[in-house]
């Protein structure tokens, strides 16, 4: 039998040796206010003192290898359940008359031991090696009886017998014991097996909550690597916004300026003069957005106050005519929300500015039951959605991706001439 638990079975043993100590000494101090004297049964506790040190020894000692270790348990476990039985026996010869003279008082005196060996037992082994114990010990029993108690009582017994003590018959005797040996067995059996199940049900739970924490390792370690992503997708949403759009433009220009080089010097001067200002309006927008991946304007401000400095900011530098409609309040959001609606509408601002063309902005915040409502709305010259969305454009997917994460929706609506709308609903955000 193999233990199926890794359990600290050295405490477990040293508690083990201190109770079966402890409650000799106790049995002792019954003993000697029921039978006046202990000389009686100085053999009993001469035996059984001399197994529990030897238990208490055995407990304290550490194997030198691990098959020293693995033997230590089940030569503690028979000298644990062997010397109460086989003690018993050897006192009944000589025991006076008394209150635990009897084979009931004498197994009622043995049951406190045997049950920490069950225990033990239950606690260390599986369910075979409980049955095995109930067993172990009936049988034990019976060879005592058997066996150990007539030449006890040929070897100790007076001729007569103890005076007054109890002296049974052999066969008896032997009724007796078997019949409380029966009991206890099938009392062993029922216990153990209570006590192995809830054993089996603690070690089941040790390996659910082992898998649990386990899964929870790997799930906090898919969120750093999204949260990763996610940063990695704002870095590039970011740098779309600034140096791609920057660089595009002067790529276009200086191409243009080259091609009138030879021809019209003016005119590629001042395509020139143009690249130069587009550099320089690429580099204020460059330190812009790293001044805002520095620190984000949601922890300083929080969201309202930064939706109404990117709207005023995007209308200013592209002289549009705002109308900004925001609430009074908002209700604490999770902070993925917040940066989703923010990122949003930075991104569907910057586009504005960037490609509408438009004369007039608009951008509105509302609430209505369990969900919020972001639109930003311009009068440019608009474009055919569908064109958009097959040339794969970043900023579109950035916006989508945002909406998407923070458990919401985005749609766009345009067409060449009449404007742009963007809208975003996140449900569920209150």
């Amino acid at each position: 039998m193999k233990p199926y638990i890794d359990a600290d079975i050295s405490r477990l043993l040293r508690a083990a040796a201190w109770m079966w100590l402890g409650y000799l000494a106790a049995l002792s101090l019954i003993d000697a206010w029921l039978y006046l004297r202990l000389d009686t049964l100085l053999i009993y506790y001469l035996l059984n003192g001399s197994a529990a040190l030897a238990f208490l020894l055995a407990a304290y000692w550490e194997p030198p290898s691990h098959r020293l270790s693995e033997m230590r348990l089940p030569v503690m476990l028979i000298l644990l359940a062997i010397m109460p039985l086989i003690g018993n026996h050897l006192l009944l010869v000589r025991l006076p008359p008394g209150p635990l003279s009897n084979p009931e008082g004498m197994a009622l005196r043995q049951l406190p031991i045997l049950f920490l060996a069950l225990i033990i037992t239950a606690w260390q082994y599986r369910l075979a090696g409980v049955l095995a114990f109930s067993g172990a010990t009936a049988l034990i029993e019976v060879l005592t009886v058997v066996i150990v108690a007539p030449l006890a009582r040929l070897l100790l017994a007076p001729a007569a017998g103890p005076p007054g003590g109890f002296a049974p018959a052999p066969l008896q005797g032997i009724n007796v014991f078997l019949i409380l040996g029966l009991v206890r067995t099938i009392s062993f059996a029922i216990v153990g097996v209570f006590v192995n199940q809830l054993i089996e049900r603690l070690n089941q739970q040790q390996q659910s909550l082992q898998a649990a924490n386990a899964r929870l390792a790997h799930y906090a370690s898919t969120l750093e690597s999204l949260a990763i992503s996610r940063e990695r997708n704002r870095l590039a949403h970011e740098l779309h916004d600034t140096l791609a759009h920057s660089l595009s433009a002067i790529a276009v220009q200086l191409e243009t300026a080259r091609a009138y080089w030879e021809q019209d010097s003016a005119k590629a001067r001042a395509l020139v003069e143009q690249a130069h200002a587009a550099t320089r309006s690429g580099l204020e927008e460059t330190r812009r957005a790293l001044k805002a991946l520095r620190a984000s304007p949601l922890d300083e401000v929080g969201l309202l106050a930064a939706l109404r400095r990117l709207a005023e900011s995007a209308a200013a530098r592209a002289k549009l005519d705002l109308t900004l409609t925001l609430p009074d309040h908002l209700p604490v959001l999770a902070p993925d929300i917040e940066q989703a609606i923010y990122r949003i509408a930075q991104e569907a601002l910057e586009n504005v500015v960037a490609h509408a063309h438009a004369t007039r902005l608009t951008v509105r915040l509302t609430q209505q039951d369990h969900s919020l409502c972001l639109a930003v709305q311009d009068n440019g010259r608009g474009f055919r959605v569908a064109d958009l969305a097959d040339s794969g454009h970043f900023g579109l997917i950035g916006m989508r991706e945002r909406a998407r994460m923070a458990g919401g929706e985005l749609d766009l609506a345009s067409a060449p001439g009449h404007g742009t709308t963007v809208i975003l609903t996140i449900g569920a955000a209150l």
